[in-house]
């Protein structure tokens, strides 16, 4: 994105170092995210993109290293602290309070999003926006249920896509995506695009994405960021990490000479 040039990173890795005891899963990682952006982080598996997105969430703790956000120093803020300021995050597996109603579990979203208590959350005059951005976002991907429905009764596609919805309700500054698509069909995958897309171009969210399916990640991303056992080894535009050879060799292996 060319106005990156000017702008501001709302996330920006510097340096950041972490090993499990002689396993190095990031070295001298760094990279700016900007408002609006959709940056791709990938890499073959067990290279260390979702130990990254867990140093970056506050999960992990980075051996050294700094993390900046929204003009801060995170780097040794609590991963509950950085949810509230604005850090949203998805996992592999959809993560909800499994007996309890689809309203109550994006309920969570809206809360993180006030900043305040879950019953103000719920009463205050915030609601109404919940509800709009609730309806809107509902729009998009087509869903129709009953909000009283526990949230095990729906199906894993339509959990994964919700895990996103809630984590935007939440109004993030930046969103960590992991593996959104595994387990989607196809027309499941186009919405999640779609919300993806809005998050980035009409919501100014920062989404940090890590995706197998590379058709996805050419499609959607602005920029891509390529770890291989946790040593960076590529970054730029869809087109420049097609077409570099240290990427290519790192999924594909080095052709026999």
């Amino acid at each position: 994105m060319a106005e990156n040039e000017t702008r501001k990173p709302i996330l920006k890795l510097e340096n950041i170092n972490k090993r499990f005891g002689g396993v190095v899963t990031a070295k001298d990682i760094k990279f700016d995210l900007f408002p609006g952006e959709i940056k791709g982080l990938i890499g073959p598996n067990g290279a260390g993109k979702t130990t990254l997105m867990n140093i970056i969430s506050g999960i992990y703790t980075a051996d050294s290293g700094t993390i900046i956000f929204d003009g801060m120093d995170i780097t040794n803020v609590p991963d509950y602290r950085r949810a509230r300021m604005g850090i949203g995050r998805t996992f592999q597996s959809p993560r909800f309070l499994q007996r309890s109603s689809i309203r109550d579990n994006l309920l969570i979203g809206a809360d993180l999003g006030n900043r305040i208590g879950f019953l103000e959350g719920f009463f205050g005059k915030k609601s109404t926006n919940f509800e709009q951005e609730l309806k809107d976002m509902m729009d998009l991907l087509h869903f129709g249920f009953n909000w009283d429905d526990e949230i095990s009764s729906l199906p894993f596609g339509q959990r994964k896509l919700l895990e996103i919805v809630r984590s935007l309700l939440s109004h993030p500054k930046v969103i960590l995506v992991d593996e959104p698509a595994a387990g989607l069909n196809p027309k499941e995958i186009n919405y999640l695009m779609d919300i993806l897309r809005m998050a980035a171009r009409k919501m100014n969210i920062g989404v940090l994405l890590i995706e197998h399916s590379m058709d996805m990640i050419m499609d959607i991303c602005d920029s891509i960021y390529v770890i291989s056992f946790g040593v960076p080894i590529g970054e730029g535009t869809p087109e420049q990490i097609a077409n570099n050879h240290a990427v290519i060799e790192a999924y594909l292996g080095k052709e026999d000479e």
